[in-house]
């Protein structure tokens, strides 16, 4: 994905998904909470989980504990995963009909696909079926280089995901990435890229402003996307 194979030095940009790459509409919360329910056999009611940020192993623990079941997380954690990839396969004609693309996007993903010496991949929260699927449904998974990337499916603790993703670009591309860029929209975005030794791009595309962004101490603070030469432009400099 813009990467020759003479060219001695790998950019690689890991893109965080929901919130800022896309927002999949209520069903993408609406499949963790069907997938949950039917795995613990108790219907879950107003639990006050946020979901932003985290992976889904994170973010299915933090469920089962509403319900009182902490203890029994990690037995039905595998269960549970697989019932929300089934849950979302289910239902992706909803993403696609109310989810979006975030403003700009779009425009910035071609960018950096010309730019010489760049690799784009994911790095998300979300299972590696599902962050897949969502992308196809809105039409970007085109965009990036599957071989790399890292999910949720991978390490439950988002901070462990910029080493799976380093350790997947070298098998990948046959050299280690420099720089390494994260882009997110939420703390936990900046957290998992200083942890992995990652630049960090936030957009206030998410729950959190520019405001409540600006003062963590990331790389760059953009409200959006929407001004993909200025996105390019800070992610290849």
């Amino acid at each position: 994905m813009g990467v020759e194979g003479g060219s001695e030095h790998v950019r690689l940009i890991l893109w965080d998904i929901d919130g800022t790459l896309i927002r999949a509409g209520r069903v993408a919360r609406e499949v963790v909470e069907r997938a949950v329910a039917a795995e613990a056999g108790a219907p879950l009611g107003e639990h006050g989980v946020r979901m932003s940020g985290k992976t889904d192993p994170q973010i299915v623990t933090e469920l089962l504990a509403s319900l009182g079941q902490a203890h029994r997380a990690n037995a039905l954690l595998p269960a549970v995963l697989e019932r929300l990839a089934a849950e979302l396969a289910q239902s992706e004609q909803r993403v696609r009909e109310e989810g979006r693309v975030l403003p700009g996007v779009t425009e910035a993903l071609a960018r950096l696909h010309r730019a010489p010496g760049v690799s784009q991949a994911v790095l998300t929260g979300n299972i590696a079926p599902n962050a897949r699927r969502k992308l196809a449904a809105l039409g970007l998974e085109g965009w990036f280089d599957w071989r790399q990337g890292a999910f949720g499916s991978d390490h439950r603790d988002r901070t462990e995901l910029v080493a799976v993703a380093r350790s997947r670009a070298v098998a990948a591309l046959g050299r280690e990435p420099s720089p390494v860029w994260v882009v997110g929209d939420t703390p936990n975005d900046l957290a998992c890229a200083r942890a992995g030794s990652a630049r960090c791009l936030l957009v206030a595309t998410g729950r959190f402003d520019v405001e409540a962004l600006s003062g963590l101490g990331a790389d760059a603070v953009l409200a959006d996307l929407s001004d993909a030469e200025r996105v390019t432009g800070t992610l290849t400099s």
